[in-house]
């Protein structure tokens, strides 16, 4: 080719932002896709009178040097800070403080800061769901449920969960039969807004009985303001049964739960948002990386392709990005 290869990324998640950062600095010309009104996916934060909620990713934590170099850059750049939370567990045997000593990030002062920095100056065409892939003279057109049209473009990452992916690439056996043995988990995201603090001992709790699985104050997070904002979490499994439960039941039940997690009757909450994520996290882990189908040009990377931490999600784009500029 006698110019940069032109390369569409389907999904403006940590796993595509990766990708996409990685081949532009490589010199390639990039135009992410997602379906959702900005980019960041689970990285998802709601914006209130009150404040901000992270409704999706919690914190994040650092362990390959590859991603460790990574958060030190944005640090710097102000995009992520340190979290560290009066961190306890609940289980059979009651509430105890934890004794997970991990170091936690989050985007500051939200959750989608890391996203918005990632995106950077990169074409994002937002509100838009590709629905069909089709090959013409060794490129590829996009064509999204409205019918519009894009491309050509030489190579195409599918960056969205498995069940989302088939049906773009079902016509490639490579990609479609790992994408169709994996299953992601379904989630409930409970946001509370009180007019006065909690007072409680602790900012987080991993819960480990009945139909949570984590409790936090937000407020507790860096730069997210004075506002009393807390966010629950369900569980997969409770989550899977309460799919089609209304959000005010919804609410109802994990505020419930939450309650016998304090020990305490909670004061009336301010304000209350209960948001389902169809896709929360990946039912088993792969060590995949990334998947490819290189005489096709087409990749698959995300969070599920390698073990269900933003990191994974992070190195996964990673690794598609890799595979792809060794063809290129």
């Amino acid at each position: 080719m006698s110019q940069a290869p032109s390369v569409a990324i389907i999904g403006a998640g940590m796993s595509g932002l990766s990708a996409a950062t990685r081949l532009q600095q490589a010199g390639l010309q990039v135009t992410l896709f997602d379906k959702s009104r900005g980019s960041g996916g689970r990285m998802s934060s709601k914006r209130t009178d009150l404040g901000t909620f992270d409704m999706g990713t919690q914190y994040f934590t650092a362990r390959d040097p590859d991603f460790v170099a990574a958060v030190a850059q944005w640090r710097a750049e102000g995009w992520v800070a340190e979290w560290q939370p009066r961190l306890f567990r609940y289980d059979e045997q009651g509430l105890a403080a934890s004794l997970d000593q991990q170091q936690r990030f989050v985007g500051s002062p939200r959750m989608t800061a890391l996203s918005r920095g990632l995106l950077g100056n990169l074409p994002l065409h937002s509100s838009t769901r590709v629905e069909q892939l089709q090959r013409i003279d060794q490129q590829w057109q996009l064509r999204d449920s409205a019918g519009e049209q894009y491309g050509p473009f030489d190579r195409v990452i599918v960056a969205i969960p498995p069940a989302q992916a088939l049906p773009l690439i079902n016509d490639i056996t490579a990609l479609a039969a790992p994408a169709a043995r994996s299953e992601m988990e379904p989630g409930w995201a409970v946001a509370l807004g009180f007019s006065a603090p909690l007072e409680l001992p602790y900012d987080a709790v991993f819960v480990r009985q009945g139909p949570l699985d984590w409790i936090a104050r937000d407020a507790s997070k860096p730069n997210r303001g004075s506002a009393e904002t807390w966010v629950l979490q369900s569980t997969p499994s409770w989550a899977a049964a309460h799919l089609e439960s209304e959000p005010h039941a919804v609410v109802a039940e994990l505020v419930s739960a939450m309650q016998a997690v304090v020990g305490a009757p909670l004061p009336a909450p301010t304000f209350q948002h209960a948001h389902r994520w169809l896709y929360a996290r990946p039912a088993a882990l792969s060590d995949w990386g990334a998947l490819a189908a290189p005489a096709q040009g087409v990749y698959l990377c995300g969070d599920w392709c390698l073990g269900g931490r933003l990191e994974a999600a992070w190195l996964s784009g990673q690794h598609a990005a890799k595979a792809l500029l060794e063809t290129a």
